[in-house]
């Protein structure tokens, strides 16, 4: 049997180009087959019971699905390299990251393609996904038709034109500013090694934000050390590298952490109570609806209703999972960062309802 393993996934794909830099970046032997719909139906939706990618199958005939399982698997097979910081602070700090980027900057990354003129650039790209060996013009035409499917999810996040304008100066004159200052004279996130926080970045800034050619030509003006950084995670350095020595945090990350606990975390907290008040309401039904109806949010000063997700407690679960395993000491260090930088406290996440993955469904613990 081959020791190779497959990359079932897509150029356009968000979470694909996670996982594809993660791969590389470790070293693991793999091929990448494109996700049309002969495979969406022939191999990904018999194998993992949903049409999500990407989709890794190992050598022995598993497949794995959604990029957190994908790393965390993989992680326990190759044990080089890893991507997780051995210390609490960047540990936490590392996994913050990857579901703000997992998560959050899926916000600007939908925005900039679909209300953006990316066109036929992303028709082709989709186009691919119904008719892989047709002319560009025959691709054109049926990408459309698909693209328009993923197009009707934007309003879903919350990105209206009540809150365009506030998504852009947030993303153009905030998040890539305070980016491009720390990848300025830092390689990575923390240090010059990656770490999972930069996979999770990874995903929005390099397959929407860097590849379609608005948002790109955007990024590659007002931020060109992103730029570099998404080519040095595309083509990883030969050498290990380091994270910053003393669990030390980069004092140019504080800007960003403290949007996150401003902008992003309230969300998650009021989708856990949702979560937590949805399952109590239903107590016979195991899986998890995709969302639970819509809350508000405000990005850039400006209010507006987005859909309540149950994924990002599952997502979040992991945070506070990562919290729970270090010793007094180690959480007191924690505690003193988060509360004396950021006024939170990580144990107080109200979740004694959990959620799981179960044949990548997601369900009541």
């Amino acid at each position: 049997m081959s020791k190779m393993f497959t990359l079932y996934g897509a150029q356009m794909s968000l979470y694909t180009g996670k996982a594809r830099a993660y791969l590389t970046y470790k070293k693991i032997p793999f091929r990448e087959v494109f996700s049309s719909v002969k495979v969406y139906k022939s191999i990904i939706e018999p194998k993992t019971g949903v049409r999500f990618i990407p989709v890794v199958e190992t050598p022995e005939g598993e497949f794995i699905q959604d990029t957190v399982h994908i790393i965390d698997e993989l992680e326990k097979r190759f044990e080089g390299h890893s991507i997780y910081p051995a210390t609490p602070k960047q540990q936490l700090v590392s996994e913050i990251f990857q579901l703000w980027g997992d998560e959050w900057l899926v916000i600007p990354a939908m925005h900039y393609r679909w209300n953006k003129n990316n066109f036929p650039f992303i028709y082709e790209e989709f186009g691919r996904v119904a008719t892989p060996n047709m002319p560009a013009f025959v691709r054109r035409f049926f990408g459309k038709k698909l693209a328009s499917r993923f197009k009707g999810f934007v309003p879903v996040l919350g990105i209206t034109e009540k809150t365009i304008p506030a998504i852009e100066d947030w993303f153009e004159n905030h998040v890539l500013v305070e980016l491009n200052k720390h990848f300025s004279t830092h390689e990575f996130l923390l240090g010059s090694r990656p770490c999972a926080g930069d996979f999770g970045l990874f995903g929005p800034l390099y397959a929407h934000l860097y590849r379609d050619p608005v948002p790109g030509a955007i990024l590659r003006e007002k931020a060109p050390h992103v730029a570099k950084w998404v080519e040095r995670l595309r083509n990883p350095p030969k050498n290990d590298g380091s994270w910053l020595e003393g669990d030390a945090i980069p004092d140019t990350l504080i800007p960003l952490l403290s949007r996150i606990f401003k902008e992003f975390w309230p969300v998650l907290m009021h989708s856990v109570e949702s979560v937590q008040k949805w399952i109590v309401e239903n107590p016979d039904v195991e899986k998890i609806p995709r969302s639970i109806g819509f809350h508000q949010f405000t990005i850039g000063g400006i209010s507006e209703k987005r859909a309540i997700m149950p994924f990002q407690q599952w997502k979040l679960q992991r945070v506070v999972d990562v919290y729970n395993k270090f010793d007094v000491e180690q959480k007191a260090n924690v505690d003193n960062f988060i509360n004396a930088s950021f006024g939170l406290k990580i144990e107080a996440l109200p979740m004694s309802k959990r959620l799981q993955r179960k044949n990548n469904k997601l369900v009541v613990a």
